[in-house]
Order: structure tokens, then C-alpha cells, then sequence
């Protein structure tokens, strides 16, 4: 893997995505097993951003604390799926505000369309998590990043449940500068363009709508 894509292969997370992966397991532990995964992704790539130290009083003595400026951390769910990794961050980090980027895939050309885009006034104090569970061709990927980047974030940075290399590959041939963050990379793409084994359309499984 490239440098800037990182594999998040705690035995937790492994365990609880091949549950997600197998169909017979329903929306309802779908969602709540992505919900948990989420969360150890997103944990991982706020690892990098910077802490502020101020002092502090506990009951026994001052000592310095560390602050993460969470108001400046923006989730940016790139819909529908994506809202299934912006809920389960926004638990952990509800000073955040959550954008959305609507965007749909062209069922010939796989070109992504978007058809809603809608950001906090703040982007440019903000430290950006992109929030789409299924890296596949990556269209979607570089279209929402696109877009992101014209608001001038501090920093920015794409999470994902599951990769396909290509996907990898084209989003690095636009924005080699974005960190990618997945629970797996899979085989590849079929020729529908889905990854395999990959776990089928998370926002279907998510929202019953297959």
C-alpha cells in the first residue's frame, strides 16, 4: 500500500466488518456494527491532528490539559452512505458540524453526479474527515474531494470501510496529498463495478432498500 493509505487491522474491526460482509446478516447489526467501526477509523485518523495544552485544576493540583479544537473538525458524509460513518462520529465528536455531498453514480458511464453540496461557513479552520464506506472506482471519491478542497480546508483526509485498489489508485492520481484510512482493501472490481468480495451496497444494507 502507498504511504498515505492506512489498514486498520485490529482484530475488532476485522471481526465485526466480516459480519458485516456475510449477506444474511440483517440492517439493524449492519448499522450498528458499522456505527462501531466508525468509530476506531475515525479514531485513527484524528491521531493526527494537533492538541492545544491549557492548565487545569483537578480536586488534588493544576497540571496542563490537552484539547482538540473540535468545533474546527468537520464530518463530511458523502451520501447515503456516508451518513452511517457521520452519525456514529458525531456521538463522539457532537461539537462537529456534519456537511453533506450528494452524489450518485451513473449506472453506464460510473461517473459520479452530484446533486447536493452543503458545508459549514467555517472550512477553513477545519480539519476535514470524508466519510463514504465503499471506495470503488473512486469517481465519488475525487468528485466529493473536488469540491471539498474549493472551501480551503485546514487539512483533509478520506475514511472507508472498504477499498478497492483501483479506487485507491485513482483517487491518488487526483489527490495524492489526502490520507486514505479503510478497514480493508479488497480484490477488486467485478465488472458492475462493485468491490469483491467487498460486503455489497452499504447504503442498501444500511436503509433496507435492496
Amino acid at each position: 500500500m502507498p504511504g498515505n493509505v492506512s489498514v486498520v487491522d485490529h482484530p475488532l474491526v476485522q471481526h465485526k466488518l466480516s459480519i458485516m460482509r456475510d449477506k444474511q446478516t440483517d440492517s439493524v447489526t449492519f448499522r450498528a456494527l458499522m456505527s462501531d467501526v466508525a468509530k476506531v477509523l475515525g479514531l485513527e485518523a484524528i491521531k493526527a491532528f494537533p492538541l492545544s495544552t491549557k492548565p487545569i485544576q483537578t480536586p488534588l493540583m493544576e497540571t496542563s490539559g490537552h484539547f482538540l479544537d473540535c468545533g474546527n473538525i468537520c464530518l463530511v458524509s458523502v451520501l447515503r452512505a456516508g451518513n452511517g460513518f457521520s452519525e456514529s462520529l458525531s456521538s463522539l465528536i457532537p461539537e462537529a458540524p456534519v456537511a453533506h455531498v450528494g452524489l450518485f453514480r451513473d449506472p453506464v458511464t460510473y461517473q459520479a453526479i452530484e446533486y447536493y453540496f452543503k458545508v459549514p461557513p467555517n472550512m477553513p479552520e477545519c480539519n476535514v474527515l470524508v466519510l463514504d464506506p465503499m471506495l470503488a472506482t473512486g469517481h465519488s471519491a475525487v468528485a466529493a474531494l473536488d469540491k471539498i478542497k474549493q472551501t480551503n480546508p485546514k487539512s483533509i483526509c478520506f475514511i472507508c470501510l472498504v477499498a478497492a485498489p483501483e479506487g485507491i489508485k485513482y483517487l491518488q492520481s487526483y489527490h495524492p496529498d489526502v490520507p486514505v484510512y479503510t478497514a480493508a482493501v479488497d480484490d477488486g472490481l467485478n465488472e458492475k463495478k462493485y468491490i469483491i468480495p467487498g460486503l455489497g451496497d452499504a447504503g442498501d444494507r444500511l436503509y433496507r432498500t435492496q
